[in-house]
C-alpha cells in the first residue's frame, strides 16, 4: 500500500510544497472552477505549464500566482468530434493528463450522438477518447522524462455500481441517476487500470483517486431533498457543509499529488483517497470495490469503447 504524509485535510497547494514541476506541461480537464481549478492553481505555482480544457473559455487566461498563467482550450466531453479537435491541434509533450471534470445524477436518461447514455459518455468516453488520442504526446514525454501520468477523478459512487456489461448504456433496465453516475465512476477506475495495463512499457502511469466530498458544481443536477439528506442544505435553501466535507482546496490535493508529487512516481493502475491509496472493500465504507479493479473488466470496456473510435 502507497502512504503519504499528507492528510485528507492537506490542500493542493501543500503536497507540493517543495515540488519544482518547471519545464512539464499538464492538461487538466474541467479546470475553469472547483477541484479543477484548485489542481491547476497548484501544479501553475509548482512550475508547471497548465492548460485547462472547459466547455466555454473565458476572454483571458486566468492569472495564478504571480506569473504563471493557464492556458485553455475548448473542449466538450460529450462531443467526440470536440475531443478530436483538442487532439488535433494538441502539438507538444503532455507530462501529466488530469482527467477532472465531470458531470452528477441527470435526472433523466439522455444519449450522445453515439448512442452513449450521457453520464457515461462525458465522464468515461470522453476521458478515453482524449487519453487515447493524447497517447504518443504522453509517451513523448515520458522518454525525455521517465514518466507520464494519467490521473482519472472517480468518485466513492462507484462501489454501488458495477459495470453491467449486459446493458452499459440503460437501454432495457430502468434509468437511475444514481446508478449511471456510480457506473460512470466504475468505469473511470477501469480507464486507470486499463491505461496502467497497456500503456507501462512506454512510461505512462495512470491512477484514479477520489475527492471527497466537496461542494462545487458537480452537484448542479442533485435536487434539495438529496442535498438535505446529505446534510449539504439547511431547511431554508442554503448550502452548508458537513464535518465531514472539504474545501475545494483539500478535495483536490490527491489529484495534485498524482500529477505532480514525486512521491508516487511509479505507481500505476491504483486508486487513491484522502491522499492515500485505497484498501479494497467488498462492502461499503471507504475505499476501492474489487469490481473496479477486475483487469479483465477494464479489457472488456477498453475494447467496447474503442469500437466507436476507430
Amino acid at each position: 500500500m502507497i502512504t503519504t504524509p499528507f492528510t485528507a485535510r492537506a490542500t493542493a497547494a501543500e503536497v507540493l510544497t517543495g515540488t519544482d514541476l518547471s519545464g512539464r506541461t499538464v492538461l487538466i480537464t474541467g479546470g475553469s472552477s472547483g477541484l479543477g481549478r484548485e489542481t491547476a492553481h497548484a501544479l501553475a505555482d509548482a512550475g508547471a505549464d497548465v492548460t485547462i480544457a472547459v466547455r466555454k473559455p473565458v476572454a483571458s487566461p486566468t492569472q495564478v500566482g504571480r506569473t504563471a498563467r493557464i492556458r485553455q482550450v475548448e473542449l466538450d466531453l460529450a462531443d467526440l468530434k470536440s475531443v478530436r479537435r483538442l487532439v488535433e491541434h494538441w502539438n507538444r509533450p503532455l507530462d501529466a493528463l488530469v482527467a477532472n471534470a465531470g458531470i452528477m445524477a441527470i435526472p433523466t436518461r439522455r444519449v450522445t450522438p453515439e448512442g452513449w447514455e450521457l453520464q457515461l459518455a462525458t465522464n468515461y468516453l470522453g476521458h478515453f477518447a482524449l487519453a487515447r488520442g493524447l497517447h504518443s504526446h504522453l509517451a513523448h514525454a515520458a522518454a525525455v522524462r521517465g514518466e507520464a501520468r494519467l490521473v482519472v477523478v472517480s468518485s466513492g459512487a462507484h462501489r454501488n455500481a458495477p459495470i453491467d456489461r449486459e446493458d452499459l448504456q440503460f437501454e432495457y433496465r430502468a434509468y437511475d441517476r444514481w446508478a449511471a453516475y456510480g457506473q460512470s465512476k466504475t468505469a473511470d477506475v477501469l480507464l486507470a487500470v486499463g491505461a496502467g495495463q497497456r500503456w507501462a512499457a512506454d512510461g505512462i502511469v495512470a491512477n484514479a483517486l477520489n475527492p471527497g466530498f466537496i461542494n462545487t458544481g458537480l452537484q448542479r443536477h442533485v435536487d434539495d431533498d438529496t442535498m438535505r439528506a446529505l446534510g449539504a442544505m439547511d431547511e431554508e435553501g442554503n448550502l452548508i457543509e458537513p464535518d465531514y466535507y472539504k474545501t475545494p482546496a483539500q478535495g483536490a490535493s490527491t489529484s495534485a499529488l498524482l500529477a505532480g508529487s514525486p512521491l508516487v512516481a511509479g505507481v500505476t493502475g491504483r486508486y487513491f483517497e484522502d491522499n492515500q491509496e485505497a484498501a479494497v472493500v467488498a462492502d461499503g465504507g471507504h475505499g476501492v470495490a474489487p469490481h473496479a479493479l477486475d483487469e479483465a473488466t477494464a479489457e472488456w470496456l477498453w475494447l467496447y469503447a474503442s469500437r466507436d473510435l476507430d
